[in-house]
């Protein structure tokens, strides 16, 4: 594909300055470009580069300027950026049909606009809504309900009575629905709770590779409109995640926790159960948090606290050797004072 830097420029509703007729065929980061391609800078340092590349044209963000290259100016060079990138990069195409080898329930109601691919398993009374693509090996359970424009990668398997809403993208080997981890001791044995909740994914969601989200002991595990969960990330049963969470890879979420709109966790946070979470909140990297967060604050450390607070004491942890020395010269000079008894 190509297209002219006007072209681009009104994909984009940005200011165009330069050679509107040039053609650009690939979009390319400053250090790779070739003449054609496209890229972008979202500051001053990222533009010296660019202007330096091969590219022929540039994004930018900034009141630049260029004798050399054509400048698409935009509110912002790194949304531009992921909008752009479709157009040169467009996701591939799938026929609306039904694969061969799949095997789908007479009872399933599969939409004729759908693809179901190689060796699909489609259980009794499903729903696959227009325009889904199960691209292969992926299994759903009786009584799921997938709404519009679904992705799932190959092997993707969804457990029965799970609920997916609209355009929402899952990575291959990611399980949605398993049982959650729920026992209790009887008799000097761990006794299985059965797991007899669902699953309900809402619009807009995106799920990484190799994620488990556990369904619900009772009622339903539930991800919010927006949400977008990295790789390797375990989500305990009948947690409540809200709207345009982000959860990075290898977090763990336990049981009955709950977060509001806007959280955002590091990688390899965990959460401890049945906790409270507001908007708004951050939690950085490799935290353990073990106690309800108030809406807006920023937590982080084992275990986790204010950052204010944790930061604080990571810097009287800094000072500690010095701390010491000066304690130790204050007894020998004290001993040294004190007359013998």
């Amino acid at each position: 594909m190509e297209y002219t830097a006007a072209e681009i420029a009104r994909q984009l509703q940005g200011q165009l300055l330069g050679d509107a007729t040039i053609l650009l065929r690939n979009f390319a980061p400053a250090d790779q470009a070739e003449p054609g391609d496209l890229t972008f800078a979202e500051n001053s340092d990222y533009f010296t580069r660019a202007e330096r590349s091969k590219a022929s044209a540039i994004i930018v963000d900034a009141p630049f300027e260029s004798k050399d290259k054509v400048l698409i100016q935009v509110p912002n060079a790194r949304v531009a950026f992921a909008k752009i990138l479709g157009l040169f990069f467009p996701e591939p195409d799938f026929p609306q049909t039904i694969h061969g080898t799949a095997i789908v329930s007479p009872s399933a109601k599969v939409d004729p606009t759908a693809h179901v691919g190689p060796y699909c398993v489609i259980g009794d009374n499903a729903i696959v809504g227009p325009r889904c693509i199960l691209q292969g090996a992926n299994h759903i359970g009786p009584n799921c309900r997938l709404g519009e424009e679904v992705n799932l990668f190959p092997n993707v398997v969804v457990y029965p009575c799970t609920a997916i809403g609209n355009r929402v993208r899952i990575h291959s080997g990611t399980v949605i629905g398993s049982d959650g981890f729920g026992y209790v001791q009887d008799n000097g044995i761990h006794r299985k709770v059965p797991q007899i909740g669902s699953v309900q994914i809402n619009d807009d969601v995106e799920i990484g590779a190799n994620v488990a989200i556990d369904r619900g002991a009772l009622g339903p595990t539930v991800i919010g409109k927006g949400c977008k969960i990295d790789n390797l990330v375990q989500i305990g049963h009948n947690v409540m995640i809200g709207e345009h969470c982000l959860v990075i890879s290898q977090a763990g979420i336990a049981g009955s926790t709950r977060l509001g709109n806007y959280v955002v966790l590091g990688g390899q946070v965990g959460l401890a159960g049945h906790l409270n979470l507001g908007n708004n909140v951050s939690v950085a990297a490799q935290s353990g948090v073990m106690h309800n967060i108030p809406d807006g604050e920023k937590w982080f450390g084992y275990p986790a606290q204010p950052d204010r607070q944790t930061k604080r004491q990571m810097i009287a942890l800094q000072q500690l050797p010095e701390l010491l020395r000066r304690v130790a010269q204050l007894e020998r000079t004290l001993k040294e004072q004190l007359p013998e008894s």
